[in-house]
């Protein structure tokens, strides 16, 4: 039995819950917005090639929990396939309540650590396919599935394929190469 359904706020950045608290989104750096854009155009290349679902960035979504209350997360960039979001009524389709099958979160300077570890458990606990997380600062992408330990490759590899989704090739180099706009 899931909790009663309360309205979140919608807030400027937007508010997640974490580890039973609400917490506002850091407010993104140049760099994370590189990146988000580049893992968005990525994943919408991708679906769109077999139109697969919908890839959104800053989607927010409201998976019913055992937590006291349901809690809203916000991934920088999602994925979700027709299938899994027309499941859906519609009025539950604007603010999911499934989880994405692909989350990509974007680190900033100022995340805490503890607030990134809320959001990984939680991502595991909603049964995330893929769960991807860039940290630009360091340029180092983790990957994370319910099914292996987290694969970490930085900016030096070439791509990468998850075995979740064999026919998604992510560029990892191309992706870290858009930070390099600043490069004198």
């Amino acid at each position: 039995m899931h909790a009663p359904e309360i309205a979140w706020p919608e807030t400027k950045p937007e508010t997640e819950w974490l580890d039973g608290q609400a917490v506002q989104k850091v407010m993104p750096t140049t760099d994370h917005s590189i990146i988000q854009k580049a893992f968005l155009d990525v994943l919408s290349r991708w679906n769109d090639a077999a139109d697969r679902g919908v890839v959104g960035a800053e989607w927010r979504f409201n998976v019913p929990s055992s937590e006291p209350l349901d809690h809203p997360l916000v991934p920088d960039v999602a994925f979700v396939s027709f299938g899994r979001l027309r499941s859906l009524p519609k009025a539950d389709r604007q603010v999911p309540t499934l989880p994405p099958e692909i989350a990509v979160e974007v680190l900033s300077p100022d995340d805490k650590l503890k607030n990134i570890k809320a959001k990984r458990k939680a991502y595991a606990a909603w049964g995330v396919t893929l769960h991807i997380e860039a940290n630009p600062m360091r340029r180092i992408v983790t990957f994370y599935t319910p099914i292996a330990e987290p694969e970490q490759v930085d900016a030096s590899c070439e791509s990468y394929t998850p075995e979740a989704f064999p026919d998604l090739v992510i560029p990892i180099r191309w992706i870290f190469d858009r930070l390099n706009i600043f490069e004198d």
